[in-house]
């Protein structure tokens, strides 16, 4: 009696799926899972199945899931851009084959310039850095050899010396703009709000403003900026900093959307009109952003595309190490809205 025909029911009885979803994985439906198809595949070979009947389990076999690190020092909650990009990224590698696992470095860790304990070099193929603004630490990470892309980096970071790719979102352009209209429109006393040393892109937002003010013969002011360290930006601080100036600027363009809106809280106690007496601008497009009164003028960052991106610039890394590294600005769009007044119907 001949040996009994292998069928995909076979197939789905020994791995306990249905037989539709085995014969989806036998033909490449992108509706399956990349591990469940890998299996399926594999205990076709197995069970000598049609076409897999002569293939050796070395050839042609989907290789084992690669593995992506993501490094941060600051996991982004649901209104920083970073969660967007974080969605869309995961969703690019993992069309590829490879799991995302993240990793919160820890004070300990930067103090003491070590790796995570459930890092294993060996069984990484890829890091990416988000919210890693410590240059001695990422200078730790580079040195591991391992394809490496920071998503915004330390603000004193050399480029020539950074052994990694790079992707910003294009910082400096759009804050010009937005400062050269509050200049165009009759402002000259403009405030900037953030620490412009926090990180690569406060830094070129701080170049930004700078460049529109030099440009249109004014001087920044520090008496009317907001400029002290990240880690000082509290309501109550910000709050006591507005306090403490002795006349208040024409305008605020702040680093992020979220010290906007501390700014936006703290004149507002103080009775301050936006846009009246003040305007405002942030920078991220954050939620906050449209439900804050007024709406906050600032900048959208296309953060689903940035993390495709950034998949796309590790993928490249892995297959080519050799290959030059890259530094990339995505580029940005300002919006206005109420918080700068009359600038809507520009």
């Amino acid at each position: 009696m001949g040996k009994e025909k292998v069928t995909i029911q076979h197939i789905a009885d020994s791995l306990g799926i249905s037989r539709n979803t085995a014969s989806k994985a036998l033909n490449g439906s992108d509706s399956i899972p990349a591990e469940t198809r890998n299996k399926v595949i594999r205990k076709a070979i197995e069970l000598k199945y049609k076409q897999f009947a002569y293939v050796e389990s070395d050839n042609l076999l989907p290789k084992n899931p690669g593995n992506i690190a993501l490094f941060t020092c600051n996991l982004p909650n649901s209104s920083h851009f970073g969660s967007f990009l974080i969605s869309g990224l995961e969703k690019r590698i993992s069309s590829e084959g490879y799991n995302l696992s993240i990793h919160i470095i820890r004070e300990t860790e930067l103090s003491t310039q070590s790796l995570p304990n459930n890092f294993e070099t060996s069984k990484v193929d890829g890091i990416i850095c988000i919210e890693m603004f410590d240059k001695a630490y990422s200078e730790l990470v580079t040195s591991l050899g391992l394809p490496t892309i920071f998503i915004d980096c330390s603000s004193d970071v050399l480029y020539p010396e950074l052994k990694a790719d790079l992707l910003l979102m294009e910082n400096e352009h759009s804050t010009y703009y937005i400062t050269r209209k509050l200049i165009d429109s009759g402002l000259t006393r403009i405030g900037f709000a953030g620490d412009y040393d926090h990180c690569k892109s406060f830094n070129e937002r701080w170049a930004g403003y700078q460049k529109a003010l030099t440009e249109s013969g004014l001087q920044p002011e520090l008496s009317s900026c907001i400029v002290g360290e990240d880690r000082l930006f509290s309501d109550s601080w910000v709050a006591g900093q507005i306090e403490h100036m002795n006349a208040m600027p024409d305008a605020f363009i702040c680093a992020n959307d979220f010290i906007a809106v501390q700014v936006m809280k703290a004149l507002k106690s103080r009775g301050v009109q936006i846009p009246d007496e003040v305007r405002i601008c942030g920078f991220d497009d954050a939620p906050e952003s449209r439900i804050v009164e007024p709406h906050l003028s600032t900048v959208h960052i296309y953060n689903n595309e940035m993390g495709v991106t950034a998949a796309e610039m590790l993928l490249s890394r892995v297959k080519n190490p050799a290959q030059p590294y890259q530094i990339i600005h995505v580029r940005t769009e300002p919006i206005f809205r109420e918080s700068t007044g009359s600038l809507i119907a520009r």
